[in-house]
């Protein structure tokens, strides 16, 4: 097909609040470089990290915001947010098969490559290159993964971000049948993906969530759950689990420590309650700990969760859909956190 030269989509401006989100309809359409697809987007999932990237969470230096990006750079703008996308190839670069057009693809979050350069340090799609919240979006065609389901395009496009966030933690703590694991934040995205994976790989699964939603965890696999505001220790007992997977942080992060059993696994991969916490070395060392923080993907993990969508191991979970241009709303929704899930944005 012949491509427009403009689109419609999404623009941060600069980092702020959601004025900072402009809805523009003379966008310039992406040119494939020779490595690349051009991704038709039909649905684009909302995230933690496009409010974060926005506000200028990842910054240590919030005043000159230096280091705002996945990468510890600054963001350049205007920006095309969106890490989740689900869409159709529509163009290819002259490297890359020209069968491939039409393939129905998600695309990996988790960039190692960018017009045609592997790349030191990953980049996150949204961040450091522009994502999905437009009508197209450029990528290396290695990162858009063919998808055979039935499932909805807003479906497919609940899973890459949060699903490729969860299974690297399970990775890179080598979860396996009979492991106990906790996860922190067990009803957003990430964490009800996590909860849904674990228990895929035969794990037992202890969810961290508020009354109201205990339910629907158990119902996606978790054998207990215990409120956000209990003492894991009191209810769980000290040296009772094997993995905690960890979205939360904050003030009570030591309690996590003490749950593990000696030469047990902590992953770290968000921190909704705050990046700051106390920890006792002495716990790490003498209980032989292994701590992972758990950004960029292992390579296989991608792969791995695409099998797991066709092979209908897990479910998706959209809490709500809106159309793009009221993304306003869907990031308000998305902060009141009454729900289990995903909030996604149809494109088309």
């Amino acid at each position: 097909m012949t491509l427009p030269d403009t689109m419609s989509g999404i623009v941060l401006t600069g980092h702020g609040g959601p004025e900072a989100l402009q809805w523009r309809t003379d966008l310039a359409v992406p040119k494939p470089g020779a490595r690349d697809v051009i991704v038709r987007v039909a649905a684009a999932g909302v995230n933690n990290t496009d409010i974060n990237t926005r506000v200028g969470w990842y910054s240590k230096n919030n005043e000159a915001a230096e280091d705002a990006s996945w990468a510890g750079a600054a963001l350049t703008f205007p920006r095309i947010q969106g890490a989740d996308v689900c869409g159709h190839i529509v163009a290819v670069g002259d490297q890359v098969p020209a069968d491939r057009i039409g393939e129905r693809v998600l695309i990996e979050s988790c960039l190692r490559e960018v017009d045609g350069h592997e790349l030191e340090r990953a980049w996150y799609l949204g961040s450091e290159c522009d994502g999905g919240f437009a009508d197209y979006v450029r990528v290396a065609a290695r990162h858009a993964f063919s998808v055979e389901s039935d499932l909805s395009d807003a479906e497919l496009a609940s899973f890459p971000c949060s699903y490729s966030t969860a299974e690297n933690m399970l990775t890179r703590t080598r979860v396996e049948r009979g492991d106990t694991v906790l996860v922190t934040g067990a009803s957003g995205g990430v964490g009800s993906a996590a909860v849904q994976l674990a228990q895929a790989r035969g794990a037992q699964v202890i969810a961290v969530t508020g009354a109201s939603k205990a339910a629907a965890l158990r119902e996606l696999g978790a054998a207990k759950t215990i409120g956000r505001n209990d003492d894991p220790v009191r209810e769980l007992g000290s040296g009772s689990v094997d993995v905690v997977l960890d979205l939360v942080a904050g003030p009570g992060w030591p309690a996590l420590l003490d749950v593990l059993r000696p030469g047990s696994r902590y992953a770290v991969a968000g921190a909704i309650a705050g990046p700051l916490v106390e920890l006792d070395i002495r716990t790490l060392y003498l209980k032989d700990l292994s701590f992972f923080g758990c950004t960029v993907l292992e390579p296989e993990v991608f792969g791995n969760l695409v099998g797991r969508i066709e092979r209908g191991e897990i479910r998706p979970l959209v809490a709500a859909t809106f159309p793009l241009e009221d993304i306003g709303k869907a990031q308000e929704a998305f902060g009141e956190k009454g729900y289990v899930g995903k909030i996604v944005l149809e494109v088309r």
